[in-house]
């Protein structure tokens, strides 16, 4: 038993079940115990790798792909560049290279990261020096914004629910001898998946992310009056059925309540509620990130860059562009949505 995990026994003891989102939002940022709080889980090291540190060719493409929506824009300034969880910055550093020769870009944006973790805030600041920190997207400022979102909607806490009759038993986190375990509440009617009654039989599960909406919402409501673009790239599909919570721990898949505070976890994305709330602005439509990396040109970019190489360094790149973009890799399980101003053209590697 962990520590969190006796913390969590005697919280439930005493005050009754978890939702999942609270299970998850303890586990994660728990100011002792929390996952993210208290370490840096990026890498060999770590429990996981995300597609910056596969490789360069990630950043350095979907800054390029943000470069060229702010030139079709009419290139305003000042831009806020800005990434949302955004791991050890190693994403933005690429993103910073690759936009460099793009004329008047460097001049115009600012640098601004969306992270909660003290550990990794301290590794961005370490890569990303002149970045300004926030806790939430609520206090970037009110200019053209250029964001980036990858796997940073993955890892906001979900509610789970279980379809009974015209109501919904709640998926909660309580106890069996002396342990966590899951269980149901009583059915209810939940106003909040109303919509879902129309494609969902009894018994389907489905997830709703309490964040998503506000925090989609305050980046499409800054789009939609100043301009820019935003990026979104994680896994999941167009909309949440079944169970998709998961934990990661060393780079292998771990019971979700097995190691409260010591593993990674995570649900795939709705991207249908993404799309929901980006009114006013306009959102793409959802892309495999496969298909989106060939689009920008990583192929291009892929053989550039092999020119270089040999022996291990080289098969290393090979895998790591067939990784990002191919089926049996990230390529379809990964997806990319766009959110632009209504009256703008979308951003490059999205079709129309």
């Amino acid at each position: 038993m962990t520590p969190l995990s006796r913390r969590l026994v005697a919280r439930i003891a005493a005050d009754g079940p978890l939702t999942i989102a609270d299970y998850m939002a303890t586990c994660l940022m728990d100011p002792v115990h929390g996952y993210y709080a208290t370490r840096d889980p990026f890498g060999a090291a770590g429990d996981f790798v995300t597609a910056p540190e596969i490789s360069q060719m990630f950043g350095e493409l979907a800054g390029l792909a943000l470069a060229q929506a702010w030139l079709d824009q009419g290139a305003p300034a000042p831009v806020t560049l800005c990434d949302l969880g955004p791991g050890r910055g190693t994403m933005m550093a690429d993103i910073l290279r690759a936009t460099a020769r793009v004329p008047g870009f460097a001049a115009a944006r600012q640098v601004h990261l969306v992270e909660s973790s003290p550990v990794l805030r301290a590794a961005q600041s370490r890569a990303i020096p002149q970045a300004i920190h926030h806790d939430t997207v609520d206090t970037l400022p009110d200019a053209p914004l250029l964001l980036t979102a990858n796997e940073f909607f993955d890892a906001l806490p979900i509610r789970q629910f279980v379809r009974d009759g015209g109501g919904w038993r709640e998926r909660v986190v309580g106890l069996t001898g002396g342990a966590l375990a899951f269980g149901l509440t009583d059915p209810a009617p939940h106003p909040i998946l109303a919509h879902r009654l129309a494609d969902t039989r009894d018994g389907d599960l489905v997830e709703h992310c309490p964040a998503l909406p506000a925090i989609t919402g305050a980046v499409a409501a800054r789009i939609a009056a100043h301009g820019g673009a935003a990026l979104i790239l994680d896994y999941g599909d167009w909309r949440s059925l079944g169970d998709t919570l998961q934990a990661l721990r060393a780079h292998a898949p771990a019971r979700p309540l097995d190691a409260p505070g010591e593993a990674d976890l995570t649900a795939h994305v709705d991207f249908e509620a993404i799309a929901r709330a980006s009114a006013p602005a306009a959102h793409t439509r959802l892309t495999a990130q496969g298909a989106f990396l060939e689009r920008l040109g990583i192929a291009d970019r892929a053989r550039v860059l092999a020119a270089g190489l040999t022996g291990p360094a080289l098969d290393a790149h090979v895998a790591a562009h067939r990784r990002l973009t191919h089926p049996d890799g990230m390529g379809t399980l990964f997806k990319a949505m766009a959110i632009y101003p209504a009256q703008s053209p979308p951003p490059p590697g999205f079709a129309q």
